[in-house]
């Protein structure tokens, strides 16, 4: 009798929501490697961290996973999203995701690197996170860290550890697969000043209207899988005046 355990299967309703992201953004300048970032940050940014193990089997039935180099690939992207949604969700949910995925991973398909072993609180890492925070605010900078005047702990730890440690980080993901997590983890808690922050620094970045667009729409497929209310959420149009 075999004691190995099966494989969970896919939820009908969460493999159409795959499908449809995918076909959006193989359609659009997203590229056809960025929408499973969406699914992953709404997820785990609502209220299912658990079924990352799905998005990760709906990912590796694809042809282009089906070798143990292509699967410890994938993995260190889902991993280091996972790392950065820290930054915006905490820590718990990204915890229970990478978990969820681990307990289905076979051996062969681990990833065993170590992306920040040697990070260090110094000025290279202020530098880091400055540079990057440059990009998505531009002008609205100072102002946006002068809300923290009165609660600095809050400046620092934006500047040091969300952009320093957590954002700006380039080993694993870049500039826009970075921006999609962000503005995507963001979306999904239906917090509407900082999604017009990211929206706006979306399009500082190089984002179209229409990519914006894609990124929150695939929120709202995952959002209305979780039965999260998105409520709050500026539109493209609304913000395009601060860009």
């Amino acid at each position: 009798m075999s004691t190995s355990n099966p494989q969970p299967t896919i939820n009908p309703d969460l493999h159409n929501i795959f499908a449809s992201l995918e076909q959006s953004f193989s359609q659009s300048a997203l590229g056809s490697s960025r929408w499973y970032l969406v699914a992953l940050a709404s997820l785990v940014g609502g209220t299912e961290p658990l079924l990352a193990d799905q998005l990760y089997l709906y990912l590796i039935q694809k042809p282009e996973y089906q070798t143990p180099p292509s699967r410890q690939a994938l993995v260190r992207r889902i991993r280091e999203a996972l790392v950065k949604l820290i930054s915006l969700v905490g820590v718990c949910k990204p915890i229970e995701a990478i978990l969820a995925i681990s307990k289905i991973e076979k051996e062969e398909d681990r990833d065993y690197t170590f992306t920040r072993e040697d990070w260090q609180a110094d000025q290279a890492n202020h530098d880091r996170g400055i540079e990057w925070l440059q990009k998505i605010y531009k002008g609205n900078l100072e102002d946006t860290l002068d809300l923290f005047n009165a609660h600095r702990d809050f400046r620092w730890i934006s500047t040091e550890i969300t952009y320093g440690l957590y954002l700006s980080d380039r080993k694993v993901l870049d500039d826009w697969d970075t921006e999609v997590v962000v503005l995507a983890g963001i979306a999904i808690q239906n917090l509407k000043l900082e999604t017009h922050w990211h929206v706006r620094g979306s399009r500082r970045i190089g984002f179209s209207i229409e990519d914006v667009n894609t990124v929150l729409e695939g929120v709202r497929r995952v959002g209305g899988f979780m039965e999260v209310k998105l409520d709050r959420l500026p539109s493209v149009e609304e913000v395009e005046k601060d860009v």
